[in-house]
């Protein structure tokens, strides 16, 4: 079997730079944007936007990787990855997401965090026992190293 620069899967599909669509691609594996999309993409694997792709609609994949434009809502079960010329405006719904320096998002993001604990984690040797211990001397005594 043919290894390709996508991870290993074989089914990819290209929207080259140039070319403009408008509508929906839905597809099990990569899919690959260099040109315009005016709509919404659809895969269980990943959605790669290259530096001169522009995506406008909806993104739902496993895992995308940008550094293109992005006008969208963006949902990802895995990873949203936006590279260092990457710019999304929009809603973006991951457990991750992952931003070089010199990304740039405008918009708001859910990463599935609904509250979080009423108790904060317990810290060995907190400020408040740090605390007690003050005003307390602490005797050093020093051994005889003739003996």
């Amino acid at each position: 079997m043919k290894k390709n620069g996508f991870g290993g899967d074989d089914n990819i599909t290209l929207l080259a730079k140039g070319v403009h669509l408008k509508g929906e691609i839905r597809v099990e594996g990569t899919v690959r944007i260099d040109g315009r999309l005016e709509g919404e993409i659809h895969t269980k694997g990943q959605v790669i936007v290259g530096e001169d792709g522009l995506v406008q609609g909806l993104v739902a994949a496993g895992t995308v990787v940008s550094s293109g434009r992005i006008k969208a809502t963006v949902t990802a079960v895995e990873r949203v990855q936006l590279l260092k010329t990457a710019v999304l405006i929009g809603e973006v719904h991951t457990p991750v997401l992952m931003m070089e320096d010199g990304a740039k998002l405008q918009g708001t993001t859910d990463m599935g965090v609904t509250a979080w604990p009423e108790e904060l984690p317990k810290l060995a040797g907190t400020v408040r026992e740090l605390v007690s211990h003050r005003g307390k001397h602490a005797v050093v005594v020093e051994k005889d190293s003739n003996a």
